[in-house]
């Protein structure tokens, strides 16, 4: 297999990353695993794997599974059109699943073929679906220079210890402690060895990675101050809390799309700038074609907002092309989708006005796509 294309890191580095998902998620009680769990009719796994996908410059993404939710993974990653991923199964615990995930790149028996090895691995749980590129970013410079890093976050709570008569022994001074988080990342070469030399006491009975890469290999990670959005999905509490943020994420984030002509690239330049200080705005140039992978990508991102600017008097066909990857992606089966159509004048007739066979037309377009979940508004600019 021809090995797959590499966008540079920051720091020049090839990274890819490997996301354990092996848990049962027996304090989230219930039957299904809690990176399993739907949050917005979606799998908790899903938006993890999603969070690594927007980062062009990861190569190759593994996700670790058990060997009863293999089937399931791979079901999941069709459905949501998932790209660079590829399923590993699980060992009995969170290192040995880690372990398994590192072999990809290193031994032919734990995948079909054989991954390219990055200089940087990063570490990930599958239940942090928030993680975004910046803090990414900087552990991987971190691990480039370091060998390993981790990102932290203060404590909430201090830590105290019991005796063995079941009364306190003593406490932990909260400010001189951390919390570790994730994501981490590691020189492969040495978290690989750690993993290597490692017991098997470590492997059944250890959680932290950095723990690992100090006591085999003498790698003093770099700790990096991450963000409030790191936290860890382990609760069923923590399940209504991620889908609070995301139904704000939905509401938060709006894709301007614009053909490459010069007085729409222009608006389509504008309107972003206009709106970026106070919602996410992914601004891109092309036609609404289905084969356009980038608007593919937004549109499985959940993206739930559009703006189509043209300068067609009524332009149904290509808003219908983008109804139709719309409903195609099954996203507006959760929730309605925003699409505004906005019809850009440039002509210099200052009298312009909109046929009623047009209008007509229009509206009868909006009316179908309503059915559908799709709201269609018109809008029409003067722009001299």
């Amino acid at each position: 297999m021809e090995p797959r294309s590499r966008c540079a890191a920051p720091g020049g580095v090839s990274v890819s990353a490997v996301l354990p998902a092996g848990g049962s998620g027996e304090r989230l009680g219930g039957a299904t695993p809690k990176q399993f769990c739907a949050v917005q009719g979606r799998p908790l796994v899903s938006y993890a794997v999603r969070a690594m996908e927007r980062i062009s410059w990861i190569s190759d993404i593994i996700v670790v599974v058990s060997p009863e939710n293999i089937e399931t993974m791979k079901t999941i990653i069709e459905k949501y059109g998932h790209k660079r991923v590829t399923v590993v199964k699980g060992g009995i615990t969170r290192h040995r699943s880690i372990f398994n995930g590192l072999k990809v790149f290193a031994e032919n028996e734990f995948s079909s073929h054989l991954l390219q090895k990055p200089e940087v691995v990063i570490i990930h749980d599958a239940v942090r679906p928030f993680v975004e590129e910046d803090i990414v970013s900087k552990v991987v410079m971190a691990a480039k220079e370091h060998g390993a890093a981790g990102a932290i976050r203060p404590l909430v709570s201090t830590v105290i210890a019991s005796a063995t008569d079941g009364c306190l022994d003593h406490s932990l001074e909260r400010a001189r402690y951390r919390a570790s988080e994730m994501p981490q990342a590691f020189l492969f070469d040495i978290i690989y060895e750690a993993y290597q030399q490692c017991t098997d006491y470590d492997l059944d009975y250890g959680t932290e990675c950095l723990h690992l890469a100090l006591k085999y290999c003498k790698t003093n990670a770099k700790l990096v101050e991450g963000t409030a959005d790191l936290w860890k999905v382990t609760y069923k509490r923590d399940l209504y809390a991620a889908e609070s943020i995301i139904k704000d994420n939905l509401s938060q984030q709006v894709c301007v799309i614009t053909s490459g002509k010069e007085t729409l690239a222009q608006v389509g330049f504008l309107l972003p700038e206009s709106l970026k200080s106070q919602i996410k705005v992914e601004a891109i140039s092309i036609s609404p074609s289905k084969n356009d992978s980038r608007l593919q990508s937004i549109i499985s991102g959940q993206c739930y907002n559009f703006v189509c600017v043209n300068d067609k008097r009524c332009a149904i066909q290509e808003t219908q092309e983008l109804v139709d990857m719309l409903e195609k992606s099954n996203i507006a089966l959760l929730y309605p989708v925003v699409l505004i159509s906005v019809y850009l004048d440039i002509s210099e007739n200052n009298s312009f006005s909109i046929g009623v066979e047009d209008l007509s037309t229009i509206k009868k377009f909006a009316r179908e796509t309503k059915k559908k979940n799709i709201l269609v508004y018109g809008l029409l600019i003067q722009y001299k």
